[in-house]
């Protein structure tokens, strides 16, 4: 009896050992990924590519006047994307050719832009990514 009881009693410390072990390590995980996600700002910079300001007209007959700033995952996307500085250009003014003045409304408009260049340019990048495209100037005319 006194066995059976012994052992009940290893087994139950071991199965709490073992979740007290296992939860520990996912909290640390889930921690330190949140940390690697966030880089300082001298990363951002070093990995951004800025783009001079383009006008085009939009589909509405309207013109705009917008830059952007472009960061990448790494040095070497960076590279390569001032490499494709023309690639991306032409990207940017199909895509703006293709919009009507009214998208460009609010906050909304402007990031679902950037959305859509970021998606177009990552189909372009062979060493990299785009991890987010910023509108640094925005003037509708």
């Amino acid at each position: 009896m006194k066995n059976k009881l012994l052992m009940i009693m290893v087994i139950i410390i071991s199965c709490i050992t073992l979740v007290g072990t296992t939860a520990f390590i996912i909290i640390t995980k889930f921690t330190n990924d949140d940390k690697e996600k966030e880089p300082s700002i001298e990363k951002i910079v070093e990995s951004t590519v800025e783009f001079p300001e383009i006008t085009t007209q939009l589909l509405s007959d309207d013109y705009i006047r917008i830059s952007f700033n472009i960061q990448t995952d790494s040095k070497k996307a960076k590279e390569e994307l001032e490499k494709r500085n023309f690639q991306v250009k032409n990207l940017i003014i199909k895509e703006l050719a293709g919009m009507k003045s009214e998208e460009f409304t609010g906050e909304k408009g402007i990031t679902n832009l950037e959305n859509k260049l970021k998606k177009r340019i990552n189909e372009l990048m062979q060493d990299g990514t785009v991890v987010k495209v910023y509108a640094t100037s925005f003037l509708p005319q």
